[in-house]
């Protein structure tokens, strides 16, 4: 139970913080809504196949949560608040809180964007199974990574250039198969990406629990 209490202290306090500043909400939303206008006026990503329209969205995405989601442990950091954190809780605690922070934060930004991407784009959901799997375990798994990234060079200089370069080539295997799942979700509908779906959770499982199992060997360092 203590546990659980720490988890949702940290939980509350991150959110409080944001729901009190609103920063990083509104400039992920204003990125969100440039990149779509870009991309639709540019590439014309109305008139793309199928296929590349699906798996676009993830791209943005991805480039939203490169600029969003380092700041769970870089915030701490720069406000001179890590030290605080290590008397007053414990690795996994903060952890798991900062995770499910990153996880709420990153599925309400996705949600928004793909409700405007599939308006802009004119996509119908074919897969409402392979669509939910697809938004819910590929949060999981962008939160995961990020945390776990962000965790690593919250004490490094220069924090936000070395987040996106060890992030990036974490992200590309979660992207590709988000990309794929994408294709059942919107265009073929059915069971053809179970492979996939299982591969999603399985990363997703994964960094998750090692981010788990290694923080505290951060978290003391």
């Amino acid at each position: 139970m203590n546990w659980i209490r720490s988890t949702l202290t940290i939980l509350k306090k991150d959110l409080q913080i944001e729901l009190r500043t609103r920063f990083a909400f509104n400039m992920v939303l204003a990125f969100v809504a440039a990149a779509m206008l870009l991309v639709l006026f540019t590439l014309r990503a109305d008139q793309l196949e199928p296929g590349p329209k699906s798996g676009l969205v993830w791209i943005i995405i991805l480039f939203a949560a490169l600029s969003a989601l380092s700041r769970s442990f870089i915030s701490e950091t720069d406000k001179k608040t890590f030290d605080l954190l290590r008397i007053y809780a414990e690795g996994t605690t903060v952890y798991t809180g900062k995770l499910l922070y990153n996880f709420l934060f990153t599925l309400l930004i996705n949600v928004a964007t793909f409700a405007g991407y599939i308006f802009l784009m004119g996509l119908e959901i074919q897969s409402w199974p392979a669509f939910l799997v697809m938004l819910l375990v590929g949060t999981a798994g962008l939160s995961g990574v990020a945390t776990m990234t962000a965790a690593v060079v919250s004490q490094a200089d220069r924090k936000g250039a070395i987040f996106s370069v060890l992030s990036i080539p974490l992200f590309m295997p979660l992207v590709l198969l988000l990309a794929d799942i994408s294709k059942t979700a919107f265009i073929s509908g059915g069971d053809g990406s179970m492979n996939n779906v299982t591969a999603l959770i399985g990363f997703a499982g994964v960094t998750i629990t090692a981010g788990i199992l290694l923080f505290d060997y951060i978290w003391e360092e």
